[in-house]
C-alpha cells in the first residue's frame, strides 16, 4: 500500500499540468473571441467561456456530464461583464438576459421531454446570456448552429453504429455540450464578421 502511494503523482502538480495543457486551446479561443467582438467588457465573459471550453468538452465526451464547478461560476462573470458592457456602450443588458433566459427555457423544455440533460440546460443558459450581449441575432444563430452541429454529429453516430443492431441505448448517447459550445464559438467568431461585411 505504501509503495503504491509513493508512485502516485502529487495532486497539485497533476492539476497544474492539466491546467497548462489546456492553455493553448483556451488562448486561441480567447484571442479569436476578442478579435471578433473587440476589446469591451463583454470580452471578459467570452474569455471565461474560453477558459473552460476544452475541459467541458473532454468531460462531456468521456462522462456525459457538464460539471457545475465549471459551468455555474460562468454566470456571475458573464452577467457582470454584460452589465458593464451595457453601462459603457449604452446597450440594454436586459436583451442579453432575455436571450439567456430564452436559451435556458427552450433547453429546459427539451430536457423535460428527455432530449438532453440538466448540464446542457445550465450551460446553454450562460452561453445564450453571453451571445445575447452581442445581439439577439447572434444568440439565435448560436442556438441554431448548435442544433445543426448536433444533428450532423447524431447522423455520424448512427452511421457508425454496428449493423447488427446489438448496440445498447447507452452507446447511442451523444453528448450535446460540445455542440452547444461549437455553436457558441461559431456565432462569436462568424456573426460579427458577417455584420461588418454587410454594414
Amino acid at each position: 500500500m505504501t509503495s503504491t502511494r509513493l508512485h502516485e503523482p502529487p495532486a497539485a502538480p497533476l492539476l497544474l499540468r492539466q491546467l497548462v495543457a489546456r492553455v493553448p486551446v483556451a488562448s486561441v479561443l480567447a484571442v479569436l473571441g476578442v478579435l471578433a467582438t473587440g476589446i469591451r467588457p463583454l470580452a471578459l465573459g467570452i474569455v471565461a467561456v474560453a477558459a473552460v471550453t476544452e475541459e467541458l468538452v473532454r468531460v462531456d465526451v468521456a462522462e456525459h456530464r457538464l460539471p457545475n464547478r465549471l459551468v455555474l461560476p460562468l454566470y456571475p462573470v458573464v452577467l457582470l461583464s454584460l452589465i458593464a458592457d451595457g453601462a459603457i456602450s449604452g446597450s440594454n443588458p436586459l436583451v442579453g438576459i432575455a436571450a439567456g433566459a430564452g436559451w435556458l427555457l427552450f433547453l429546459l423544455v427539451l430536457c423535460l421531454a428527455g432530449g438532453m440533460g440538466m448540464g446542457d440546460v445550465k450551460l446553454g443558459g450562460v452561453l445564450g446570456l453571453c451571445l445575447g450581449g452581442l445581439s439577439v441575432v447572434t444568440s439565435i444563430g448560436g442556438l441554431m448552429l448548435a442544433f445543426v452541429a448536433g444533428a450532423i454529429g447524431g447522423v455520424i453516430v448512427l452511421l457508425r453504429r454496428p449493423a447488427s443492431g446489438g448496440a445498447s441505448r447507452g452507446a447511442l448517447r451523444v453528448p450535446f455540450g460540445p455542440f452547444l459550445l461549437a455553436g457558441f464559438w461559431l456565432a462569436v467568431v462568424c456573426f460579427p464578421l458577417l455584420a461588418d461585411a454587410t454594414a
